[in-house]
């Protein structure tokens, strides 16, 4: 019988879940910082939606919108694996506090698109300027090879989700 393979990073295969042990390789450690990445992001984006008067899922949606463009509510659903219903629900919201607009879709007459309102977005924007802000000054004191494995990378990490999407 051979023993289960563990993982520093996650636990598995230990029998303590609870901590995270000390990362052991070169990839433990950026599992590791891309865990604490998206934990610190998640807070950041919940306290960033309270001071915006949002939910949480509210202002993930502005994301895929801004990130994506105007999309139908079932891609929507696709990208952020919510129900229909819970996507009604959401743009129902959104369009109510005066964020997004549904418009006939000329690709489709019986679907819609769902889009963003422009002034409205602009006074969310000041909320990310400072993180933004940061960031770009950190990654512009990266070498030109790092910045474009950094983008490889999370182009890969990208294309992974989306096969797992459809």
């Amino acid at each position: 019988m051979s023993a289960k393979p563990t993982s520093p990073c996650t636990g598995t295969g230990g029998d303590d879940t609870a901590t995270v042990p000390v990362p052991v390789t070169p990839i433990d450690r950026v599992v590791l910082e891309i865990r604490k990445f998206i934990a610190a992001a998640i807070f950041f984006n919940a306290q960033t939606a309270e001071r915006a008067g949002l939910g949480l899922t509210d202002m993930q949606m502005l994301h895929m919108l801004q990130l994506y463009g105007p999309s139908t509510p079932g891609k929507l659903g696709i990208w952020t694996g919510l129900s229909s219903g819970g996507v009604t629900v959401v743009l129902d919201r959104l369009e109510k506090a005066g964020y997004v607009q549904r418009k006939r879709n000329p690709a489709d007459r019986r679907s819609l698109l769902i889009t963003l309102i422009p002034v409205r977005m602009r006074k969310l924007a000041s909320l990310y300027e400072e993180v933004e802000s940061d960031t770009r000054r950190l990654l512009a004191n990266l070498p030109q090879g790092d910045l474009e494995a950094v983008i490889r990378f999370f182009e890969a990490l990208q294309a992974a989700r989306e096969r797992t999407e459809t």
